[in-house]
């Protein structure tokens, strides 16, 4: 028997990836590109600029995810009205039998929108990871007693900028933040309770991507949606409210590379704690330009002080082990550097490591 080819593995795993994580119209959709690649079919001609690249390649450059996120933006657009009608909706579930068929005839007449959108990496802004990194952000408020500079790299669209204007349910550990808040946001915790009586205070917010989203620009905007699964409707909701508070509050992004941003703008500072954060990012780094950015905090960590504290927390999987999300937590003028929590990838549960 023939071995499967690369792509079709990497299909085959992120439908499986799918699965796990709750969105079973993808995993079925996958699963069908892998066994229409393995057989050569349409699909297979959207993965041929990737032909050759090993199994790890694929999945660090999300080649499944292009083309699960480039199929549900062609659906939100309204230009496939059959590939439109079969998938999930707010009054129906989609149905991956009956979106098959309109997936192939949508890869026949829009082809080359599909690989043009498969050109460009994706770009998530998964604002439930709001709920993971926040008690990160009030650790240092508590640590330090000082308001915060919130300063993160990889922003997307900035949503998570306007992280301390969500509400947060965390089940077991209590609530947090504006009960009148348009943005509501409910995970499981498990563990002991953090510090939520720690006072926050955000005196500067900015961010950076290399390609930041522009959220007034609704074609933008739809893309953004697209790489929401299209049946987990719930974050399909939670994105529209943040989106329509980050566009209240003129949420911007800076357009720049995280290291060279971060080289300019996240020197320690008197009076205020300095939070460098970014979640679901650093992986897709190139390896120079990780460890330029480590190195780039870590010379800002040796200039902050007490009075000038430099946090550096980060949602991401560790290098040897891409299968789990820690919360990692990095304070100078020490540099001790914490494991805060273990992470649903998408915020769905917190695993409390922390005091």
């Amino acid at each position: 028997m023939t071995e499967p080819s690369a792509i079709v593995r990497a299909l085959e795993l992120q439908a499986g990836a799918c699965a796990a994580l709750g969105s079973r119209f993808s995993a079925s959709l996958l699963e069908r590109a892998a066994a229409d690649a393995a057989a050569g079919g349409p699909t297979a001609t959207l993965f041929s600029p990737w032909e050759g690249v090993d199994v790890r390649s694929l999945f660090s450059d999300a080649v499944a995810l292009r083309w699960l996120g480039g199929l549900h933006d062609l659906a939100l657009s309204g230009e496939a009205p059959e590939l439109s009608a079969a998938y999930p909706g707010a009054d129906r579930p989609g149905d991956a039998d009956k979106a098959w068929p309109a997936i192939l005839a949508a890869t026949a007449a829009h082809g080359a929108r599909l690989a043009a959108f498969m050109t460009h990496e994706p770009q998530t802004n998964e604002v439930l990871r709001s709920a993971c990194l926040l008690p990160g952000f009030l650790a240092v408020a508590e640590t330090t007693g000082l308001p915060l500079r919130a300063l993160e790299l990889g922003a997307s669209a900035g949503l998570n900028q306007n992280w301390d204007r969500f509400h947060y349910d965390l089940s077991a550990a209590g609530r947090w933040g504006d009960n009148a808040a348009a943005v509501r946001l409910a995970t499981d915790w498990r563990g002991p309770r953090p510090a939520l009586d720690a006072a926050i205070k955000v005196v500067e917010r900015a961010a950076c991507d290399r390609k930041p989203v522009d959220l007034t620009d609704p074609v933008a905007r739809r893309r953004l949606k697209a790489y929401v699964w299209a049946d987990q409707t719930e974050r399909l909701r939670r994105l529209e409210a943040a989106i329509a508070l980050a566009l209240t509050e003129g949420v911007r992004v800076d357009a720049e590379d995280a290291v060279g941003w971060a080289a300019r703008r996240a020197s320690a500072r008197d009076g205020v704690a300095t939070v460098v954060f970014h979640s679901v990012f650093f992986q897709y780094m190139a390896p120079a330009s990780q460890t330029a950015l480590v190195e780039t905090l870590a010379a800002h960590g040796t200039k902050a002080t007490t009075a000038a504290p430099l946090a550096w927390l980060r949602m991401e999987p560790p290098a040897d082990n891409p299968a789990i999300m820690e919360l990692r937590l990095t304070l100078w003028p020490h540099g001790e550097e914490r494991l805060l929590a273990i992470v649903h990838p998408h915020g769905a549960w917190v695993e409390w490591q922390g005091p």
